[in-house]
């Protein structure tokens, strides 16, 4: 959700490729000491073997004539029928005679997400689910290059979407279309097994018609003639590559570097009590969702100090009742902007200076959107861009990651920081940080979206937050003590003035009164937000926030109050040292005004039962997350909802999960 929703914690693993490089400064010296002179002068690339990696680009389309093709976001781009694209490749080589180089490749590419705000008001409009290839490839190999030509055949599923007056979906049909593609491209090797490539593609499918003539609208005819050019990352299973400097520091990248995670969540829950159920109600019906998501983490140091990422990430799957029914919902992955089909964000794009104040320094490892190296600690870093607000505030040890810890969003967050974010959990702004070595204090300024849930942020409005961090020894027990304050002003309703306009005509809809009464409003609050180590691979965690209430909740989840805490055990002391265990709680309510809205028939972002026999939220969450090898782990997760969506008329429901989680 993310994450984030997402708030972004990660283990400090060294990628794949670091892995592999460093498996080659332990053998490839004395290798290489054998190796005659000329040999280690001109040394030789050898592309056959095995290949997996993953690719991001920009593509444009003709749908046809009358297909009413729906913008995709193309970011820096202007929007297209594809917009920003990216997905998944694998492929086999095979070197002949040194140079010539022959291959076969499959790959599945999925569209952006659309451009809500350049939607027209057309009676239909068409979409691509995805696009895939499989190709024959041939090069001529120049060392570590390769340019490329490739040809093969190719498919694709699109879309069709009618709408009624107001705008809203209420008929879709799909229809399988085949083809053929043809392009080119150029591979090199960057280090270890990761080899990087540039590519263009042309892809013509076939032709296919649908029909609406029971809408009363003409047949659309859709011919999709498709062009996409792609930057991707392989990850090669042979031997490494001789062609690697023999001196261990020079294997090691230092100015950039490349981590990947993928994630995949099913959760299920049986029947519950469930008397009545409205338009945001958790079903009282048994039911099982899953959501995957898959990104990339691409890093540049760009001169002492200045670092650019970029994180392209794809996202599928929904949370329960499409993420609505629970405001301590279950699921830190699912987003409000889930699908059944994958779709691309570049969820990061940001630029990091750091000025160094001199004196002590400290190590920086490799690590996610954290390129090696060595800071000063005391340091003034400022940060622009888009990125999650979760990346820099309300940061805690044991309790932050959805995907490798806590899965509850009460429990990864101060649920009660309505902080800015899109639907999946990002914003755009800046922020600044003075950091010290028992202490530090940071402070950000963000966009908000244009009106509850939307996924279109505004420059018109904004979102800040100051946080103060205190670092401490109990014991000689490390800890840490975060105070944040936030406000935001966005174009939100009052629950008190809606209520005051429906008690007036009980014809009124009181959702239709707050939507109409939307107009820029303030909501501030605060959180508060501790850990604590307390033995040996043993630490507890705790966090309480709160905000006004008063006004529409705009970016998170309907909580105005929060309270949780847990306890977070490494399992070193039964010779699983990369297990953990955690148990933990929360309890969330609203303010008066809140839950009378609720009780009067009013949806907020993610609950909505119709009416209220109004209880708090109370949740318990334990996992044992399960290390398979240096690269997955496995996590078996139980949560126990009392009061969902704060009725005490419904529930409790228990919900089970599995999580597998994998980092490189």
């Amino acid at each position: 959700m993310t994450s984030r929703y997402f708030s972004r914690g990660f283990s400090r693993k060294r990628a794949l490729a670091g892995a592999a490089l460093g498996v080659l400064a332990h053998g490839g010296i004395a290798v290489a000491a054998d190796l005659p002179v000329k040999a280690r002068l001109a040394p030789a690339y050898d592309w056959s073997g095995f290949y997996l990696g993953a690719h991001v680009g920009y593509g444009g389309a003709q749908i046809g004539a009358n297909s009413n093709p729906l913008p995709s976001q193309g970011v820096f781009l202007p929007p297209t029928a594809t917009g920003l694209i990216g997905g998944y490749q694998g492929g086999y080589n095979w070197q002949l005679n040194n140079n010539l180089v022959l291959g076969v490749e499959v790959d599945a590419t999925f569209i952006s997400p659309a451009d809500t705000a350049r939607i027209g008001n057309d009676p239909y409009h068409t979409t691509f689910d995805y696009f895939a290839t499989a190709r024959g490839r041939v090069g001529y190999a120049m060392g570590t290059w390769l340019p490329y030509a490739t040809a093969g055949f190719a498919w694709g599923k699109t879309k069709l979407n009618v709408l009624d007056a107001d705008g809203n979906i209420f008929s879709t049909d799909q229809k399988d279309h085949v083809g053929w593609t043809v392009g080119a491209g150029v591979e090199t090797a960057v280090g270890g097994n990761w080899t990087a490539k540039v590519e263009y593609n042309y892809i013509d499918l076939s032709r296919q018609t649908y029909g609406l003539a029971g809408f009363g609208l003409p047949a659309v005819e859709v011919d999709p003639k498709i062009h996409t050019v792609k930057l991707g990352m392989n990850y090669r299973f042979n031997d490494l590559p001789s062609w690697m400097p023999a001196t261990p520091i020079a294997r090691q990248p230092t100015d950039w570097n490349v981590h990947v995670q993928t994630t995949l969540i099913g959760s299920g829950y049986p029947s519950f009590r469930s008397p009545y159920e409205g338009a945001n109600s958790l079903s009282g019906s048994k039911q099982f969702r899953e959501t995957f998501t898959t990104t990339a983490f691409l890093g540049w140091r760009l001169w002492d100090g200045g670092e650019f990422y970029f994180n392209p990430e794809l996202a599928q799957g929904f949370g329960f009742n499409g993420t609505l029914g629970v405001a301590g919902f279950p699921n830190g992955e699912a987003q409000k902007a889930g699908g059944a089909y994958p779709k691309i964000r570049p969820q990061r794009y940001m630029f990091r200076q750091t000025f160094g104040l001199g004196g002590e320094q400290e190590d920086v490892p490799d690590a996610p959107n954290q390129i090696a190296g060595k800071r000063d600690i005391d340091r003034i870093t400022l940060t622009v861009g888009r990125f999650s607000v979760g990346d820099f505030f309300d940061g805690n040890a044991y309790a932050k990651d959805p995907r490798a810890d806590f899965m509850n969003w009460a429990m990864w967050a101060s649920a009660a920081y309505d902080f800015p974010a899109d639907l999946p959990g990002f914003t755009r702004g800046g922020v600044l940080e003075l950091n010290r070595k028992d202490w530090a204090v940071r402070a950000g300024v963000f966009q908000v979206p244009s009106q509850p849930n939307s996924d279109i942020l505004t420059f018109k409005s904004g979102g800040a937050v100051v946080e103060f961090e205190e670092r401490h020894q109990v014991f000689d027990r490390p800890g840490k003590v975060r105070v944040g304050a936030f406000i935001n002003r966005g174009n939100t309703g009052s629950y008190r003035g809606a209520l005051a306009i429906a008690a007036t005509d009980p014809l009124l809809e009181i959702n239709d009164v707050m939507a109409s009464i939307r107009r820029p409003r303030d909501k501030y609050g605060f959180y508060l937000n501790g850990e604590q180590e307390i033995a040996d691979e043993i630490g507890l965690f705790g966090r309480a926030s709160w905000n006004d209430g008063q006004n529409e909740i705009l970016s998170f989840t309907d909580i105005d109050r929060s309270i949780s805490g847990g306890l977070s055990i490494k399992g070193g002391r039964w010779g699983r040292a990369a297990d953990t265990i955690g148990i933990g709680g929360a309890i969330n309510g609203l303010s008066a005004a809140h839950r009378d809205f609720l009780a009067a028939g009013g949806n907020g972002l993610l609950i909505g039962d119709g009416r209220l026999n109004y209880g708090t939220e109370r949740i318990l969450e334990t996992f044992y997350a399960y290390s398979i090898d240096k690269n997955f782990t496995f996590t078996a997760d139980y949560q126990l909802i009392v009061n969902p969506a704060y009725n005490a008329d419904r529930g409790p429901v228990s919900i089970f999960t599995g999580r597998l989680h994998g980092e490189f």
